[in-house]
């Protein structure tokens, strides 16, 4: 996936609050290659195309260093450089320029952003391993502009990192409970975000693997976003959409949400459903139709599923679907992964 750098105010292609900062128009050397070849051959990689005397110095002079040392650890974690390699930049040679004229080291948090935009897997990994509280700490005001909340979950999901979804998802069950539930259903800012939760994402964007990983940690199903809809609503606007693209894996979507809402779900697409009564037969299937609108109970085949989709604790998840006696449509899913 191409990220667009726009300076401080770019966002990646399909929305969201999470800015790179304005490094785009900074001349550097390419780090990449010497670096990997000198970490091979034992010797120490190649010093980096300034010095830490500037930092607290004129400002215009700062800025612009800052700016030369914050594209090279973004070029070296877009090059997938090795994880000891990007832990001594960060720590010790590579700065950002903060509003208000503060010069400051990139944070685990800001750094698990970059490993997320560039699928830098064993990168995430140690972050979460090392620093899993600090790594999902809300960023600075440079990085997202909601700052009431860290916005990794929903930058793992817009990018489509099921694997380091998946490490997100493990760090945040050893949270206390009351900061656990904060990150899985962290609503974004309104303004930018419309106050969707990485689940409305997931439904949004159709992940099914990513969908269904929320959902298995304790996501909530019945949250509402800014505009009242809730991710049950979210999704049945994608399956609505016309031309009917993708519809399989929409209503495959649509059959894991629906193992873990509550039978009592209120959501405000029903109306639209009960008013074009045949349109979404056709394109849900009856038996869907009539669950949803509340015309008939869920099968005895979909309730035994919920019942035993919910025996399995989060930190079990999803490895224990294996041992389920679980249909079709949950085995397709890319869950297998390493623990």
């Amino acid at each position: 996936m191409r990220i667009h750098r726009l300076g401080r105010a770019s966002i990646p292609p399909s929305g969201g609050c999470f800015a790179l900062p304005a490094t785009h128009a900074v001349p550097l050397p390419q780090v990449g290659a010497d670096a990997v070849s000198a970490g091979r051959a034992g010797r120490k990689p190649p010093a980096m195309p300034w010095s830490v005397r500037w930092v607290g110095g004129l400002s215009a002079q700062s800025q612009k260093q800052c700016k030369k040392s914050s594209f090279a650890f973004y070029q070296a974690v877009r090059d997938l450089l090795p994880v000891w390699f990007l832990e001594d930049m960060r720590t010790m040679e590579v700065f950002h320029w903060e509003d208000g004229g503060k010069v400051s080291l990139y944070s685990p948090s800001e750094a698990l952003l970059y490993a997320l935009v560039h699928d830098h897997q064993p990168y995430a990994r140690h972050l979460l391993a090392k620093f899993p509280q600090s790594a999902l700490a809300v960023p600075s005001q440079s990085f997202s502009c909601c700052q009431g909340s860290a916005p990794h979950l929903a930058m793992a999901v817009r990018y489509n990192r099921v694997r380091i979804l998946f490490r997100i998802l493990k760090a945040v069950q050893a949270f206390p409970p009351a900061e656990r539930v904060a990150h899985l259903d962290r609503q974004g800012c309104s303004r930018v975000e419309g106050g969707k939760t990485a689940l409305h994402l997931a439904c949004e964007m159709v992940r099914p693997e990513c969908l269904l990983l929320l959902l298995g940690h304790g996501a909530s199903p019945c949250l509402c976003d800014s505009a009242g809809n809730t991710p049950m609503d979210t999704l049945l606007q994608q399956v609505g959409q016309a031309p009917a693209a993708n519809i399989r894996a929409k209503l495959l979507c649509l059959d894991c949400l629906f193992l873990f809402v509550p039978q009592d779900l209120r959501f405000s697409m029903k109306q639209q459903l009960l008013d074009e009564r045949q349109r979404w037969q056709d394109l849900l299937g009856e038996s869907r139709f009539r669950c949803l609108v509340g015309l008939a109970p869920p099968s005895l085949f979909v309730g035994a599923m919920r019942v035993l989709i919910r025996t399995i604790a989060p930190e079990h998840f999803p490895e224990a679907l294996d041992d389920l006696p679980l249909p079709h449509f949950l085995k397709p899913l890319d869950l297998k992964l390493e623990s």
